[in-house]
């Protein structure tokens, strides 16, 4: 995970003390993100990660944990790179 990712996804979590490191295993519900901060999340990290989710990666799954959400943001950077190509 990288640090513009835990920036923007560490003000949705506020159970995560400013002093605890955020770990892909972390379940983001316990971090206290609910549904509704996770429509919020989608568009920060659209704006802040350069990434477009799609509709189909929104999903529990990938809220799940913290390393499962890097792993969308990650799958959606390797498409717009397929796409521009």
């Amino acid at each position: 995970m990288d640090q513009p990712f835990v920036d923007t996804l560490r003000p949705h979590l506020r159970y995560l003390a400013p002093e605890q490191e955020l770990r892909p295993e972390d379940r983001l519900r316990d971090l206290g993100l609910n549904s509704m901060q996770a429509i919020d999340l989608v568009f920060d990290l659209e704006d802040n990660c350069g990434v477009t989710l799609p509709d189909d990666q929104l999903t529990d799954a990938n809220f799940e944990t913290a390393g499962a959400l890097w792993s969308a943001v990650e799958n959606a950077r390797s498409d717009s790179l397929t796409d521009a190509r």
